[in-house]
């Protein structure tokens, strides 16, 4: 019997990530759940071990803690298992502002959302490419696109980031079996607006065709990884907002939340 090929998870425990997991484990894939909240992921990992007949390992991680990767690494090594895939997923923000935002978050945010997906890419890859398969799903943005807003001012920078990161990951591994993707997506129905404590803003500010399920956006980075395809934007909207974005940013603006839903309101 051939053993079942293992995908990684980061931020597992809950939105995307959760969403993600039950895509993975729907096509047979045995995961390694990663994220902060222990109860979440155990509850994750029942349910689809139940539903789905794979495994799924549970691993409790803080991603921002300087060593993190390199403890998570030692952690799967120790447990014996193989990582065939990777889905940087884990993510915040710190809608304070620059000033105004402790360092340590500063911090923390730039560890856990480009570090990390760094960190782990270097760590797992190699061995992907040796055995001639693996997948790396790093969840970016279309924040990653767009002008910068202030407020938020790491978050879009750092999407950017991933999205070129991606792209050149997926340059080096032509040939090799290695599908790299950025995922990213538009506004999310998860949890990540009521932790950064902007659900009321943005529920007023956003109309609710411009917001997508996060089983949709899962299954829309899932299908363009396994395809090899670089970048994906779920959203045919969003998909002709960037490319406008790309070629007219001045005229755009997007600079707040009323022009993003005008904008698209032409699309």
């Amino acid at each position: 019997m051939t053993a079942r090929r293992t995908i990684a998870i980061t931020g597992a425990s809950a939105g995307i990530g959760a969403a993600l997991a039950r895509v993975c484990a729907a096509k047979g894939y045995d995961l390694i759940l990663i994220a902060r909240r222990e109860g979440p992921l155990n509850t994750l990992a029942a349910e689809v071990e139940a539903e789905h007949g794979i495994k799924a390992h549970v691993i409790t991680a803080d991603l921002a803690e300087p060593d993190a990767s390199q403890k998570l690494v030692a952690t799967v090594a120790a447990r014996g298992l193989t990582v065939d895939g990777l889905i940087n997923n884990a993510g915040f923000s710190n809608t304070k502002g620059f000033v105004t935002t402790p360092p340590e978050a500063q911090a923390a945010m730039l560890r856990v959302m480009l570090g990390v997906p760094v960190e782990l890419s270097r760590a797992w890859m190699p061995a992907m490419q040796e055995r001639g398969w693996g997948r790396i799903l790093n969840v970016a943005s279309m924040a990653g696109f767009l002008q910068a807003t202030g407020g938020d001012t790491l978050y879009g920078p750092i999407k950017s980031f991933l999205i070129r990161f991606s792209q050149g990951l997926w340059i080096e591994n032509r040939g090799k079996g290695v599908h790299v993707t950025a995922l990213c997506p538009g506004y999310t129905y998860t949890e990540f607006h009521d932790v950064n404590g902007s659900r009321d803003q943005v529920s007023k500010a956003y109309p609710k065709w411009m917001w997508l399920s996060a089983e949709r956006v899962a299954h829309d980075g899932w299908d363009a990884v396994e395809t090899d395809k670089p970048r994906i934007i779920p959203g045919k909207r969003y998909r002709l907002l960037a490319t406008i974005n790309k070629l007219m940013p001045d005229r755009l603006g997007l600079n707040t939340a009323a022009k993003h839903a005008k904008a698209l309101e032409r699309i």
